[in-house]
């Protein structure tokens, strides 16, 4: 089985043993992988990252030194089952899967772990009951973002937005640009997408965000006039007395406390955006906690590799709400797949290109000029060496 190894951050095309499933495995004949951030960052970080999900109870985590197959985003179809499978699905159906595998008592990120080989290969190990065959025949070139989607899902539903809300979303890579598409398929009204890419913002566009901005020339929230977010300290404290005058001037039959608790159950409250931080360097949340309004909900997406500092008494004089949110669960990598499929997310935009496993190492250079590629995409059947 030809596969792209990595190894001491370089890659290399190279010819594997045949898989062998395990329990209720299933081997996939793999038709695309996207090349994930994840990856990326994985082929010159690993041992940072292994270091802190050891610290978290996870020590299958790849290291530099290790030879790994990687790729997580992949779509296929069913090759071959292991012993006591249900074998539900026939072989030659178009698959994806949530890519976890058990070895032994352990369970490892495929494509993400010496233990679990990835999709950058002809083939890839998955569980059958995390896989999932492709709905209402949608097409495996769509498919193969399921992940990527799944992600962005993830995010937005931790986000909690509601479609009235104002989305901020700071950076326009594909994470940024799964949670543009993602926001859109909600409903959300207004979505503002920053980055300094003309051709990263130009992708937001077409995945739905309704304003683009280029953060060397303005900010998110210069975009948004008076869309009455509370901008200062002063300002929370003057609109409560002013809120409990208004109340008491309504010569209402209920005290102000009465009235003021009911509205808080009915939802009612500060305006406030979510901001999406979906760029992953030192420096971004606290700039975000420095310039977002008060009561502003932050949701962490991007992964920053390295120590970062912001200051707590900023986020919390501003009453932000921070979050961090990583992956997705079973159940939303399936509903992500269904959202591509019934076409309520189109992610078509985020493809940007195309090679072959000897096109990997170019591909990994092109993904570094953010105006030239967005998601490139390996097909292990094509010849093309260059995206």
């Amino acid at each position: 089985m030809k596969a792209v190894v990595c190894h001491e951050s370089d890659l290399e095309v190279v010819e594997l043993p045949a898989l062998e499933p395990g329990k209720r495995q299933v081997i996939v004949e793999v038709t695309g992988c996207g090349i994930c951030g994840s990856d990326l960052h994985a082929r010159h970080h690993a041992d940072e990252q292994a270091d802190i999900l050891a610290e978290a109870g996870y020590d299958g985590f790849m290291r530099a030194d290790q030879r790994v197959v990687l790729g997580h985003e992949f779509v296929g179809e069913v090759a071959d089952y292991g012993p006591k499978a249900a074998r539900k699905l026939p072989v030659g159906t178009p698959v994806v899967a949530v890519p976890l595998i058990r070895t032994g008592p352990d369970v490892h990120a495929i494509g993400l772990s010496a233990a679990a080989p990835g999709g950058y290969a002809e083939q890839v190990l998955v569980e059958e009951a995390l896989m999932l065959a492709l709905p209402n025949g949608l097409a495996p070139e769509v498919a193969v973002l399921t992940e990527p989607m799944a992600v962005g899902y993830h995010a937005v539903r931790r986000s909690e937005i509601a479609k009235k809300d104002t989305a901020i979303v700071i950076g326009c890579g594909p994470v940024g640009l799964a949670v543009i598409a993602v926001l859109k398929a909600k409903g959300v009204r207004t979505i503002i997408a920053s980055d300094y890419s003309p051709g990263r913002r130009a992708l937001a566009t077409a995945c739905g965000a309704h304003v683009v901005v280029d953060p060397s020339e303005g900010t998110p929230y210069d975009t948004l006039g008076d869309a009455g977010f509370v901008q200062t300290v002063p300002d929370a404290a003057w609109g409560a007395i002013t809120i409990i005058e208004k109340i008491q001037r309504g010569k209402l039959p209920l005290p102000w406390p009465t009235v003021w608790r009911t509205a808080e159950k009915l939802g009612a409250g500060p305006k406030r955006p979510v901001i999406f931080e979906c760029v992953g360097v030192p420096g971004i949340i606290d700039g975000l906690i420095s310039t977002a309004p008060l009561f502003s909900r932050v949701v962490v997406v991007g992964v920053c590799m390295e120590d970062d500092t912001f200051r707590p008494a900023m986020a919390i004089n501003k009453e932000i709400d921070l979050r961090f949110v990583v992956g997705y669960t079973p159940l939303e990598f399936r509903d992500a797949l269904h959202l591509l499929a019934e076409g309520k997310v189109d992610a078509s935009p985020i493809v940007t290109g195309t090679v072959g496993l000897h096109g990997v190492d170019a591909a990994f250079d092109a993904l570094q000029d953010p105006e030239q590629h967005a998601k490139i995409i390996i097909d292990p059947r094509s010849a093309a060496t260059a995206p």
